[in-house]
């Protein structure tokens, strides 16, 4: 019987696993990931962004654990939002409104032809190691590799996402299917751009 070969990218990525919302790494590893919805920083007034920065420094002393944080940025294909606004100002009779749409679709036209316009996504991920049950302990010998994981994981996503209320952002774990759509548009960034 032949030995199974890793794929090339298994073995760069170190995801030997996804089970339910966590990310089972090579070397007694796992992770979590949460998603966080973006907030418009720069329209906020000079009291709220002194709030936010306050509240996020407080988020940051108070981690007895690491975490990453990773801002991901896709550029938006609005072609099909520009034919739309073309679609509604041809619906509309001549007045007021079919000149604002036109108005509003040039505009839009403008703005990309002299930026990119980016969705950026923004994510915390928490990281487990089977060295947080002691010593002695070893991933091979621990059956309950998984259920430590999970149950460590939870806990520390709790205090994250209690501490990110308090910065009154939306965020949630993501779960298997998201975890894998997400892996896949990173390591396949590239062909995505093209």
């Amino acid at each position: 019987m032949k030995p199974v070969n890793i794929g090339s990218t298994q073995k760069f990525t170190e995801i030997e696993d996804i089970k339910e919302n966590v990310v089972i790494l090579s070397g007694g590893n796992a992770c979590l990931v949460i998603e966080i919805q973006a907030t418009n920083f720069a329209l906020l007034s000079k009291q709220e962004q002194d709030a936010k920065i306050a509240a996020y420094g407080s988020l940051l002393n108070s981690l007895s654990f690491p975490i990453q944080i990773v801002m991901k940025s896709e550029k938006i294909d609005i072609s099909s939002y520009v034919k739309l606004l073309d679609v509604e100002s041809q619906k509309q009779t001549p007045n007021k409104m079919s000149d604002s749409i036109k108005k509003y679709r040039d505009f839009v036209k403008n703005i990309v032809l002299v930026n990119t316009v980016l969705d950026k996504k923004f994510y915390i991920v928490i990281s487990y190691s089977y060295l947080e049950k002691g010593i002695g302990i070893t991933k091979n010998t621990s059956k309950d590799f998984f259920t430590n994981a999970k149950a460590t994981l939870r806990t520390k996503s709790e205090i994250i996402l209690n501490q990110l209320n308090k910065l009154y952002l939306k965020a949630r774990v993501l779960e298997k299917e998201e975890l894998i759509k997400l892996f896949y548009s990173l390591f396949n960034q590239a062909s995505s751009l093209e």
